[in-house]
């Protein structure tokens, strides 16, 4: 059975197994990976498991503009298959380029309906925490994720190039 949790250190073989299908680098989309994150060892691990899990403090962003954020883990049969990331407020980069929702699904889990059955989880989480709409973007390239967005009654705000490159924009009314 598929499962959203938060993130644990119960599952670092499961995860690590999951980033090595991605590939080198930390372009998984929800998981929240910094280049510095140490995520081989035990420790480092853990240490990244807890900053996700605890994360800023509520009350705005930090200095690193970073702002609150619940971080799930899709997870069947103790294997990770992605994340999905739900930050609780907009600063001036996530309007401009990242959104409020990030989420990425492992290459061998793709085309099973999970982000989209994911993304419905967070919205609503969004909801819960009293958000009346939400920002999620896609590189323009993203079909798959577009569509995932559009299932969920996303409405296309615009295309633009920002710094991490072409991004589609929807808001998602909740």
């Amino acid at each position: 059975m598929v499962e959203l949790i938060a993130p644990t250190v119960r599952l670092h073989d499961a995860w690590l197994d999951a980033h090595r299908e991605w590939g080198p680098g930390v372009h998984e989309d929800g998981f929240g990976l910094r280049p510095n994150d140490d995520v081989n060892s035990p420790a480092g691990f853990a240490a990244w498991v807890a900053r996700l899990v605890e994360g800023p403090e509520a009350g705005g962003p930090t200095a690193d503009r970073r702002v609150p954020c619940t971080y799930r883990w899709i997870v069947e049969d103790g294997r990770v298959l992605g994340g999905i990331a739900l930050r609780h407020e907009l600063t001036d980069f996530l309007l401009r380029v990242a959104g409020q929702i990030g989420y990425g699904i492992r290459p061998s889990a793709r085309r099973r309906g999970l982000a989209t059955w994911a993304l419905g989880r967070m919205l609503d989480e969004a909801r819960t925490l009293g958000l009346d709409r939400v920002l999620i973007t896609c590189a323009v390239n993203n079909d798959a994720s577009a569509r995932t967005i559009e299932r969920h009654g996303g409405v296309l705000d615009d295309v633009r190039v920002t710094e991490l490159g072409p991004v589609r924009r929807y808001w998602v009314a909740l």
